[in-house]
C-alpha cells in the first residue's frame, strides 16, 4: 500500500527545493527552514517505518 504521508512530504520538499533554487534563496529564509523541517519529518517517518 502506498504511504501517502511520505509521498506528500517528499512532494512538498521537492517543490520547495525547486523554488529555492530558481529564486536563489539563501539559508535562513522561511522556505529553506521548511525544507530542513521536512527533512527531519522524513527521517523520523522512515526510521519509525523501518522499526
Amino acid at each position: 500500500m502506498a504511504d501517502l504521508y511520505l509521498k506528500a512530504l517528499e512532494a512538498e520538499r521537492k517543490s520547495l527545493w525547486a523554488a529555492c533554487r530558481l529564486k536563489g534563496l539563501a539559508k535562513g529564509t522561511p522556505e529553506r527552514l521548511r525544507i530542513e523541517e521536512l527533512d527531519k519529518l522524513l527521517f523520523e517517518h522512515k526510521s519509525r517505518k523501518a522499526g
